[in-house]
Order: C-alpha cells, then sequence, then structure tokens
C-alpha cells in the first residue's frame, strides 16, 4: 500500500517523506480498527479506504498549497478525519482544528493526534455554529451540507481574508446558483485523483 500512496502522491505533485507516508498509513490502521465499532465510514475494503478517502483528500494538499497554506484551518463535519488529518500530516505547519456534531468521531480524531503525535491536530466534539467564534484561515468541509448551510454556519469563524475551501463531487451549480450574494465562488479547481473514476472539484469561496 505505501508504493500505491507514494505513487499517488507523486501523481499529485506532491514530494511527502518517508514519515510522512507511514503516519498517513497508521492512520488509515486506525480508521479500519475503529472503524468495526464506531462506524466512522460505509467503505470498508482497504484499497478503496486508500483511494476513496485517502487519496481522494491529498488531491487537496496541491491547491491548499497553491493557495498558501494557513496558520489555521477548520475542518467541519471531519467525520474520521477527512480531509483534516490529512492536512495535519501533509502541512506540519498548519494547525488543524476538526469539528464534528457526533462525540465518538471527535474522540477518534482525537487518538489519532495522540497516537500519531499529531501535534497541530485537534478533535472537538460541538456543532459548528455553537462554537465560541475563533479565526481561522481556511475552513474546509468534504461531504458536509450544502454550500449554503456550510458557509452560513461557519463564517463567523473566518478570519479576515479567509476562503472556504468545499470538496465536492460533480460541479454543484445548483448549489453556486443558491449562494446569497455577499458570497463570492472564486474559483471552481477540477481535482484528478489517482486510482478514482470518479468527478471531483474543490469550490473556493470567500465574503465579498
Amino acid at each position: 500500500m505505501k508504493d500505491t500512496l507514494q505513487a499517488a502522491a507523486a501523481q499529485l505533485g506532491l514530494n511527502l517523506s518517508d514519515h510522512q507516508l507511514d503516519q498517513l498509513l497508521a492512520y488509515l490502521a486506525l480508521l479500519q480498527k475503529w472503524n468495526k465499532v464506531y462506524n466512522l465510514t460505509a467503505v470498508r475494503d482497504p484499497a478503496q479506504m486508500l483511494s476513496h478517502h485517502l487519496v481522494d483528500s491529498l488531491s487537496a494538499i496541491p491547491p491548499l498549497l497553491r493557495h498558501g497554506a494557513p496558520a489555521r484551518l477548520m475542518d467541519v463535519g471531519a467525520g474520521g478525519g477527512l480531509p483534516g488529518v490529512v492536512i495535519a500530516i501533509c502541512c506540519p505547519d498548519t494547525d488543524v482544528t476538526c469539528v464534528d456534531a457526533v462525540a465518538k468521531k471527535a474522540t477518534f480524531i482525537q487518538q489519532v493526534a495522540a497516537e500519531l503525535k499529531l501535534r497541530n491536530l485537534h478533535g472537538v466534539h460541538s456543532r459548528v455554529e455553537q462554537l465560541s467564534a475563533e479565526p481561522f484561515g481556511v475552513i474546509t468541509s468534504r461531504a458536509f451540507a450544502s454550500l449554503v448551510d456550510f458557509t452560513a454556519l461557519t463564517r463567523q469563524h473566518l478570519a479576515p481574508g479567509a476562503v472556504w475551501l468545499a470538496m465536492k463531487g460533480q460541479h454543484p451549480a445548483d448549489e453556486m446558483a443558491a449562494l446569497p450574494a455577499d458570497i463570492e465562488v472564486f474559483h471552481v479547481e477540477q481535482l484528478g485523483v489517482p486510482g478514482l473514476d470518479a468527478q471531483r472539484c474543490i469550490v473556493w469561496m470567500r465574503p465579498k
């Protein structure tokens, strides 16, 4: 699996260290182990987990680095930590907070942070709209909610000049059309995910 992961990272233009590759695979092993009890993801097959979760989340790293990896990033509706844990491993200088309304999912992320010694990773059990407002440079989501709900629920957490990064499947034209007038979609970035034959894109947004 390490060779497959390394090849996928190289295809995405990522130069990950051996340590980072090992951390990603250790995270995948934890996801598989906890999934048996906690039902963190519907995907059960390890090879599918690698392509559908790990490599899929990795595909967001080059766009994030091109934008400029922020000092602080929030991943909303983080579930089992995708893409938040992957970002924390690949961008060690970015402090990543994964927020989920389900306690066992936040607990799992805390466990990942402890076992992999990721000081820049935090799991928080809360509804995002109930968190006290803190400034984040980028707020991400993957399969969390519609763009309207995602931006409305997290707006108070945007630092000045911050952006939203929403990972989506097909181009979400209807969701984009429903956004309020004071939110600008400034880029829709098509993603190619190695080993995954599916449409993926990132919708970049910011307040006007």
